[in-house]
Protein backbone atom coordinates (compact mmCIF):
# COMPACT_ATOMS: atom_id res chain seq x y z
CA UNK A 1 0.00 0.00 0.00
CA UNK A 2 1.32 3.48 -1.09
CA UNK A 3 0.30 6.69 0.51
CA UNK A 4 -1.23 9.70 -1.48
CA UNK A 5 0.67 11.87 0.63
CA UNK A 6 3.91 12.99 2.92
CA UNK A 7 6.06 16.25 2.28
CA UNK A 8 9.25 17.38 3.43
CA UNK A 9 10.41 21.02 2.77
CA UNK A 10 13.38 23.21 3.47
CA UNK A 11 14.41 27.18 2.76
CA UNK A 12 17.50 28.21 2.72
CA UNK A 13 19.32 32.09 2.96
CA UNK A 14 19.25 34.20 0.79
CA UNK A 15 15.75 33.23 0.14
CA UNK A 16 14.43 33.50 3.61
CA UNK A 17 13.41 36.90 5.53
CA UNK A 18 14.94 36.41 8.85
CA UNK A 19 18.45 34.95 6.79
CA UNK A 20 18.23 31.88 8.46
CA UNK A 21 16.63 27.90 7.35
CA UNK A 22 12.88 27.35 7.79
CA UNK A 23 12.16 23.44 7.76
CA UNK A 24 8.59 22.16 6.81
CA UNK A 25 6.92 18.91 7.37
CA UNK A 26 3.38 17.36 7.04
CA UNK A 27 3.32 13.85 8.45
CA UNK A 28 0.60 12.06 6.68
CA UNK A 29 -0.30 8.40 8.24
CA UNK A 30 -3.11 5.98 8.26
CA UNK A 31 -6.67 7.50 9.44
CA UNK A 32 -7.19 7.11 13.23
CA UNK A 33 -3.27 7.31 14.29
CA UNK A 34 -2.76 9.38 16.96
CA UNK A 35 0.48 11.82 16.91
CA UNK A 36 1.82 12.56 20.24
CA UNK A 37 4.49 15.78 20.75
CA UNK A 38 6.85 14.61 23.45
CA UNK A 39 10.11 16.00 25.14
CA UNK A 40 13.28 14.22 26.09
CA UNK A 41 16.19 16.22 28.15
CA UNK A 42 19.70 15.77 27.67
CA UNK A 43 20.94 12.47 29.00
CA UNK A 44 24.34 10.65 30.00
CA UNK A 45 24.74 6.54 29.93
CA UNK A 46 26.78 3.87 31.47
CA UNK A 47 29.02 2.03 28.76
CA UNK A 48 27.17 -1.14 28.32
CA UNK A 49 24.18 0.30 28.82
CA UNK A 50 21.30 -0.95 25.92
CA UNK A 51 18.50 0.81 23.97
CA UNK A 52 15.11 -0.27 22.87
CA UNK A 53 13.83 0.78 19.74
CA UNK A 54 10.26 0.32 18.48
CA UNK A 55 11.40 -3.78 17.53
CA UNK A 56 14.78 -4.09 18.43
CA UNK A 57 17.69 -3.18 20.76
CA UNK A 58 20.77 -1.30 20.19
CA UNK A 59 23.68 -0.09 21.84
CA UNK A 60 22.79 3.00 23.74
CA UNK A 61 24.79 6.41 22.86
CA UNK A 62 26.96 7.82 25.94
CA UNK A 63 24.66 10.68 26.04
CA UNK A 64 22.00 12.19 23.58
CA UNK A 65 20.82 16.01 22.81
CA UNK A 66 17.54 16.87 24.40
CA UNK A 67 14.89 16.29 21.86
CA UNK A 68 11.56 17.56 21.07
CA UNK A 69 9.60 14.52 18.87
CA UNK A 70 5.93 14.86 16.60
CA UNK A 71 5.40 10.90 16.99
CA UNK A 72 3.48 8.09 15.93
CA UNK A 73 1.89 7.05 19.97
CA UNK A 74 2.76 3.37 19.29
CA UNK A 75 6.18 3.26 18.45
CA UNK A 76 9.55 4.45 19.51
CA UNK A 77 10.87 6.54 16.18
CA UNK A 78 9.82 9.55 15.48
CA UNK A 79 8.07 11.22 12.46
CA UNK A 80 9.92 14.39 12.71
CA UNK A 81 11.63 16.08 15.37
CA UNK A 82 14.55 18.83 16.38
CA UNK A 83 17.53 19.07 18.92
CA UNK A 84 18.75 21.67 21.38
CA UNK A 85 21.75 21.39 18.66
CA UNK A 86 19.52 22.87 16.31
CA UNK A 87 19.16 19.99 13.67
CA UNK A 88 15.49 19.39 12.26
CA UNK A 89 14.81 15.63 10.69
CA UNK A 90 11.84 14.65 8.61
CA UNK A 91 11.39 11.12 6.71
CA UNK A 92 8.80 10.38 3.99
CA UNK A 93 8.17 6.77 2.79
CA UNK A 94 9.89 5.29 -0.36
CA UNK A 95 9.23 2.50 -2.48
CA UNK A 96 12.34 1.08 -4.09
CA UNK A 97 13.90 -1.66 -6.07
CA UNK A 98 15.26 -3.26 -3.32
CA UNK A 99 11.76 -3.76 -1.42
CA UNK A 100 10.79 -7.24 -0.65
CA UNK A 101 8.51 -9.52 1.87
CA UNK A 102 11.78 -8.91 3.70
CA UNK A 103 10.71 -6.10 4.74
CA UNK A 104 8.70 -7.42 7.24
CA UNK A 105 11.69 -8.46 9.38
CA UNK A 106 11.84 -6.36 12.40
CA UNK A 107 15.03 -3.99 12.34
CA UNK A 108 15.11 -0.26 12.39
CA UNK A 109 12.28 1.51 11.35
CA UNK A 110 12.93 5.29 9.35
CA UNK A 111 11.14 6.58 12.51
CA UNK A 112 13.62 5.13 14.83
CA UNK A 113 16.72 6.68 12.46
CA UNK A 114 14.86 10.05 12.69
CA UNK A 115 15.06 10.09 16.58
CA UNK A 116 18.30 8.09 16.82
CA UNK A 117 19.36 11.05 14.60
CA UNK A 118 18.64 14.02 16.60
CA UNK A 119 19.51 12.77 19.85
CA UNK A 120 22.94 11.88 18.54
CA UNK A 121 24.02 14.62 16.10
CA UNK A 122 25.34 18.00 16.68
CA UNK A 123 24.87 18.80 12.60
CA UNK A 124 23.05 18.23 9.64
CA UNK A 125 26.26 16.29 7.79
CA UNK A 126 26.96 14.22 11.50
CA UNK A 127 22.54 13.31 11.08
CA UNK A 128 23.49 11.93 7.77
CA UNK A 129 26.27 9.92 9.07
CA UNK A 130 24.41 8.34 12.13
CA UNK A 131 21.71 7.63 9.78
CA UNK A 132 24.10 6.04 7.24
CA UNK A 133 26.13 4.02 9.54
CA UNK A 134 22.86 2.25 11.53
CA UNK A 135 21.39 1.64 8.00
CA UNK A 136 24.28 -0.59 7.43
CA UNK A 137 24.37 -1.86 10.54
CA UNK A 138 20.78 -3.07 11.10
CA UNK A 139 18.75 -2.60 8.44
CA UNK A 140 15.54 -1.18 8.21
CA UNK A 141 12.29 -3.17 8.36
CA UNK A 142 9.18 -4.45 10.08
CA UNK A 143 5.61 -3.40 9.73
CA UNK A 144 5.28 0.52 9.42
CA UNK A 145 1.97 0.67 11.37
CA UNK A 146 -0.09 -0.90 14.14
CA UNK A 147 -2.99 -1.17 12.31
CA UNK A 148 -2.79 -1.47 8.43
CA UNK A 149 -1.51 -4.74 7.58
CA UNK A 150 1.73 -5.33 5.79
CA UNK A 151 2.67 -1.67 5.86
CA UNK A 152 6.08 -1.39 5.01
CA UNK A 153 8.69 1.28 2.96
CA UNK A 154 12.06 2.40 2.37
CA UNK A 155 12.97 5.86 4.15
CA UNK A 156 14.38 9.34 2.59
CA UNK A 157 15.30 12.32 4.88
CA UNK A 158 15.48 15.85 4.91
CA UNK A 159 17.72 17.30 7.83
CA UNK A 160 18.91 20.53 8.24
CA UNK A 161 21.20 22.86 10.74
CA UNK A 162 21.44 26.31 10.89
CA UNK A 163 24.04 26.16 8.28
CA UNK A 164 22.80 24.11 5.07
CA UNK A 165 20.39 20.78 4.64
CA UNK A 166 21.45 17.42 3.30
CA UNK A 167 18.74 15.07 1.47
CA UNK A 168 19.62 11.55 2.32
CA UNK A 169 17.68 8.47 0.32
CA UNK A 170 17.74 4.78 0.93
CA UNK A 171 17.08 1.70 -0.87
CA UNK A 172 17.36 -1.05 1.53
CA UNK A 173 20.56 -0.64 3.69
CA UNK A 174 21.89 1.12 0.42
CA UNK A 175 21.76 5.05 0.74
CA UNK A 176 23.04 8.27 -0.78
CA UNK A 177 23.18 11.94 0.36
CA UNK A 178 23.04 15.19 -1.13
CA UNK A 179 24.18 18.77 0.32
CA UNK A 180 22.05 21.53 -0.36
CA UNK A 181 23.74 24.92 0.93
CA UNK A 182 21.46 27.74 -0.55
CA UNK A 183 17.97 27.63 -2.46
CA UNK A 184 15.32 25.61 -1.64
CA UNK A 185 14.62 21.76 -1.50
CA UNK A 186 11.66 19.26 -0.80
CA UNK A 187 11.00 15.47 -0.83
CA UNK A 188 7.63 13.51 -1.26
CA UNK A 189 7.52 9.87 -1.42
CA UNK A 190 10.09 9.30 -4.56
CA UNK A 191 13.54 9.24 -5.22
CA UNK A 192 15.23 12.24 -6.19
CA UNK A 193 18.89 12.19 -6.17
CA UNK A 194 20.08 10.99 -9.64
CA UNK A 195 23.66 11.46 -10.56
CA UNK A 196 24.50 13.91 -8.18
CA UNK A 197 25.33 13.30 -4.50
CA UNK A 198 27.95 13.47 -2.00
CA UNK A 199 27.86 10.90 0.30
CA UNK A 200 26.91 7.10 -0.01
CA UNK A 201 26.95 3.91 1.58
CA UNK A 202 30.53 2.19 0.56
CA UNK A 203 29.21 -1.09 -1.68
CA UNK A 204 26.39 1.02 -3.46
CA UNK A 205 27.56 0.43 -7.19
CA UNK A 206 28.87 -2.42 -6.32
CA UNK A 207 25.29 -4.16 -4.72
CA UNK A 208 24.13 -1.95 -7.60
CA UNK A 209 25.41 -4.45 -10.44
CA UNK A 210 24.86 -7.50 -8.09
CA UNK A 211 21.36 -6.79 -8.26
CA UNK A 212 21.58 -6.90 -11.73
CA UNK A 213 19.64 -3.32 -11.56
CA UNK A 214 22.50 -1.29 -13.14
CA UNK A 215 25.16 -2.53 -15.90
CA UNK A 216 28.36 -0.63 -14.73
CA UNK A 217 28.42 1.25 -17.52
CA UNK A 218 25.75 4.25 -18.18
CA UNK A 219 26.07 6.86 -15.40
CA UNK A 220 25.33 5.97 -12.04
CA UNK A 221 21.47 7.42 -11.13
CA UNK A 222 20.25 6.99 -8.20
CA UNK A 223 16.78 7.13 -8.37
CA UNK A 224 16.74 5.68 -12.22
CA UNK A 225 18.51 2.35 -10.60
CA UNK A 226 16.46 2.11 -7.53
CA UNK A 227 13.39 3.71 -8.05
CA UNK A 228 9.21 3.03 -8.47
CA UNK A 229 7.44 5.51 -10.37
CA UNK A 230 4.32 7.20 -7.91
CA UNK A 231 3.13 9.74 -10.00
CA UNK A 232 1.04 11.18 -7.40
CA UNK A 233 4.45 11.83 -5.30
CA UNK A 234 6.30 13.23 -8.08
CA UNK A 235 3.60 15.76 -9.16
CA UNK A 236 3.24 16.60 -5.54
CA UNK A 237 7.03 17.39 -5.49
CA UNK A 238 6.77 19.42 -8.32
CA UNK A 239 3.56 21.86 -7.01
CA UNK A 240 5.18 21.71 -3.63
CA UNK A 241 8.94 23.15 -5.38
CA UNK A 242 6.67 25.48 -7.32
CA UNK A 243 5.03 26.81 -3.70
CA UNK A 244 8.03 27.28 -2.70
CA UNK A 245 9.72 28.96 -5.02
CA UNK A 246 6.66 31.47 -5.63
CA UNK A 247 6.90 32.32 -1.62
CA UNK A 248 10.47 33.25 -1.50
CA UNK A 249 10.43 35.64 -4.19
CA UNK A 250 12.11 38.64 -3.01
CA UNK A 251 14.15 36.80 0.00
CA UNK A 252 10.78 37.06 1.34
CA UNK A 253 9.61 33.52 2.87
CA UNK A 254 8.65 33.09 6.41
CA UNK A 255 7.66 30.84 8.98
CA UNK A 256 4.18 31.72 8.41
CA UNK A 257 5.32 30.97 4.35
CA UNK A 258 5.72 27.85 5.67
CA UNK A 259 2.64 27.43 7.33
CA UNK A 260 0.62 28.07 4.42
CA UNK A 261 2.57 25.32 2.38
CA UNK A 262 1.65 22.89 4.45
CA UNK A 263 -1.88 24.09 4.66
CA UNK A 264 -2.51 23.79 0.83
CA UNK A 265 -5.05 21.16 0.14
CA UNK A 266 -5.44 21.72 -3.96
CA UNK A 267 -1.58 19.76 -3.73
CA UNK A 268 -2.60 17.54 -1.92
CA UNK A 269 0.50 18.54 0.42
CA UNK A 270 -2.89 18.91 3.30
CA UNK A 271 -4.85 15.72 3.28
CA UNK A 272 -8.34 16.22 5.69
CA UNK A 273 -9.18 13.72 8.61
CA UNK A 274 -11.25 12.04 5.98
CA UNK A 275 -8.80 10.93 3.17
CA UNK A 276 -7.16 7.09 4.04
CA UNK A 277 -3.61 8.77 4.82
CA UNK A 278 -5.00 12.30 6.36
CA UNK A 279 -1.96 14.72 7.94
CA UNK A 280 -1.93 13.75 11.18
CA UNK A 281 0.95 16.47 12.40
CA UNK A 282 2.60 19.50 11.48
CA UNK A 283 6.17 20.73 11.77
CA UNK A 284 8.23 24.46 10.71
CA UNK A 285 11.24 24.94 12.41
CA UNK A 286 12.50 28.58 12.06
CA UNK A 287 16.17 28.22 12.57
CA UNK A 288 18.49 31.15 13.65
CA UNK A 289 21.11 32.30 11.05
CA UNK A 290 24.44 30.75 12.47
CA UNK A 291 26.69 32.50 14.68
CA UNK A 292 23.56 34.99 16.02
CA UNK A 293 23.41 33.64 19.45
CA UNK A 294 19.77 33.69 19.02
CA UNK A 295 17.30 30.74 19.57
CA UNK A 296 16.01 28.38 17.59
CA UNK A 297 12.06 28.51 17.18
CA UNK A 298 10.01 25.22 16.25
CA UNK A 299 6.58 25.42 15.85
CA UNK A 300 3.94 22.07 16.02
CA UNK A 301 0.57 21.64 15.37
CA UNK A 302 0.03 17.98 17.82
CA UNK A 303 -3.13 17.45 15.85
CA UNK A 304 -4.47 16.16 12.57
CA UNK A 305 -4.70 18.74 9.77
CA UNK A 306 -2.52 21.71 9.74
CA UNK A 307 -5.62 23.92 8.49
CA UNK A 308 -7.41 23.34 10.91
CA UNK A 309 -5.08 23.30 13.78
CA UNK A 310 -2.80 26.06 15.75
CA UNK A 311 0.89 26.03 15.16
CA UNK A 312 2.40 26.01 18.51
CA UNK A 313 6.20 27.31 19.71
CA UNK A 314 9.14 25.78 21.61
CA UNK A 315 12.25 27.04 22.15
CA UNK A 316 15.27 24.77 23.63
CA UNK A 317 16.04 26.13 27.06
CA UNK A 318 18.07 24.61 30.10
CA UNK A 319 14.43 24.16 31.91
CA UNK A 320 12.10 23.45 28.95
CA UNK A 321 8.92 21.67 30.13
CA UNK A 322 5.52 21.05 27.59
CA UNK A 323 2.39 20.47 28.52
CA UNK A 324 1.13 17.20 29.06
CA UNK A 325 -2.14 17.66 27.03
CA UNK A 326 -0.03 16.65 24.00
CA UNK A 327 1.11 13.30 25.79
CA UNK A 328 -0.37 10.04 24.54
CA UNK A 329 -1.42 7.79 27.41
CA UNK A 330 0.84 4.51 28.10
CA UNK A 331 0.25 1.02 29.01
CA UNK A 332 1.86 -1.42 30.52
CA UNK A 333 1.93 -4.19 29.06
CA UNK A 334 1.73 -2.08 25.35
CA UNK A 335 -0.01 -4.21 22.72
CA UNK A 336 2.78 -2.98 20.66
CA UNK A 337 5.10 -4.82 22.15
CA UNK A 338 2.92 -8.15 23.26
CA UNK A 339 4.09 -11.03 20.41
CA UNK A 340 2.08 -11.23 18.58
CA UNK A 341 2.15 -7.75 17.81
CA UNK A 342 -1.21 -5.54 17.12
CA UNK A 343 -3.61 -8.32 18.59
CA UNK A 344 -5.57 -5.67 20.57
CA UNK A 345 -6.44 -1.91 20.16
CA UNK A 346 -6.04 0.73 22.86
CA UNK A 347 -6.85 4.41 22.84
CA UNK A 348 -4.07 6.18 22.22
CA UNK A 349 -5.47 9.76 22.12
CA UNK A 350 -4.11 12.37 24.29
CA UNK A 351 -6.32 15.23 25.63
CA UNK A 352 -5.47 17.89 23.12
CA UNK A 353 -6.12 15.30 20.24
CA UNK A 354 -9.68 14.71 22.10
CA UNK A 355 -10.92 18.32 22.26
CA UNK A 356 -9.14 19.30 18.69
CA UNK A 357 -11.29 16.60 17.71
CA UNK A 358 -14.65 17.59 18.95
CA UNK A 359 -14.22 21.32 18.37
CA UNK A 360 -12.99 20.79 14.86
CA UNK A 361 -15.93 18.04 13.78
CA UNK A 362 -18.83 20.26 13.48
CA UNK A 363 -16.90 22.38 10.83
CA UNK A 364 -18.16 25.80 12.41
CA UNK A 365 -15.88 28.61 10.57
CA UNK A 366 -16.05 31.18 13.73
CA UNK A 367 -14.02 28.05 16.03
CA UNK A 368 -11.34 28.13 13.06
CA UNK A 369 -11.20 31.65 12.76
CA UNK A 370 -10.74 32.38 16.56
CA UNK A 371 -7.72 29.29 15.99
CA UNK A 372 -6.44 31.57 13.40
CA UNK A 373 -6.59 34.31 15.08
CA UNK A 374 -4.70 33.14 18.30
CA UNK A 375 -1.78 31.64 16.12
CA UNK A 376 -1.39 34.98 14.79
CA UNK A 377 -1.19 36.73 18.04
CA UNK A 378 1.34 34.01 18.77
CA UNK A 379 3.79 34.13 15.80
CA UNK A 380 3.46 38.24 16.29
CA UNK A 381 4.81 38.28 20.07
CA UNK A 382 7.00 35.10 19.38
CA UNK A 383 8.95 37.21 16.40
CA UNK A 384 9.10 40.33 18.14
CA UNK A 385 10.56 38.16 20.97
CA UNK A 386 13.28 36.99 18.84
CA UNK A 387 13.99 40.03 16.93
CA UNK A 388 14.90 41.76 20.35
CA UNK A 389 16.80 38.74 21.17
CA UNK A 390 20.27 39.01 22.72
CA UNK A 391 22.92 36.58 23.02
CA UNK A 392 23.26 37.40 26.50
CA UNK A 393 19.90 37.49 27.21
CA UNK A 394 18.10 34.55 29.67
CA UNK A 395 15.82 31.74 27.99
CA UNK A 396 14.27 31.01 31.35
CA UNK A 397 11.08 33.06 30.23
CA UNK A 398 10.28 31.23 27.84
CA UNK A 399 10.64 27.33 29.47
CA UNK A 400 6.90 27.65 29.77
CA UNK A 401 6.00 29.05 26.25
CA UNK A 402 4.71 25.41 24.16
CA UNK A 403 2.92 24.39 27.67
CA UNK A 404 1.50 27.69 27.79
CA UNK A 405 -0.30 28.24 24.18
CA UNK A 406 -1.21 24.54 24.68
CA UNK A 407 -3.38 25.10 27.90
CA UNK A 408 -4.54 28.30 26.49
CA UNK A 409 -5.71 26.14 23.24
CA UNK A 410 -6.95 23.34 26.05
CA UNK A 411 -9.32 26.25 27.65
CA UNK A 412 -10.24 27.46 24.53
CA UNK A 413 -11.63 24.11 23.57
CA UNK A 414 -13.44 23.69 26.84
Amino acid sequence: MKPLSCDTFVVLPPLTSHGGVIFGKNSDRPSGEVQELIYEPAKTFEENDKLQCTYIEIDQHPSTHAVILSKPSWMWGAEMGANDQGVVVGNEAVWTQMGSAQDNEERLLGMDLVRLALERAKSAEEAVDVIGSLLEQFGQGGPCSDTVPDFTYHNSFLIADPQEAWVLETAGRLWVAERVADGCRNISNVLSIGSKFDKCSSTLKEEAQKSGLWDGEEEFNFAKVFGEPNSSATLRQQFGNKLLEELSEGNAFSGSSMFSVLRNEESGICRKSDDGFPTTGSQVSVLAPAGSGKPHCHWFTATPNPKKSVFKPFIFTPNARISQHTVSPKYDPDPAKVLPRFQSKVDRAHNLYKLHAAATSKEDSNVIALLQEMELNCVAEVETFLADFKPEQNLAEVDDLLKDIVETEVKFYK
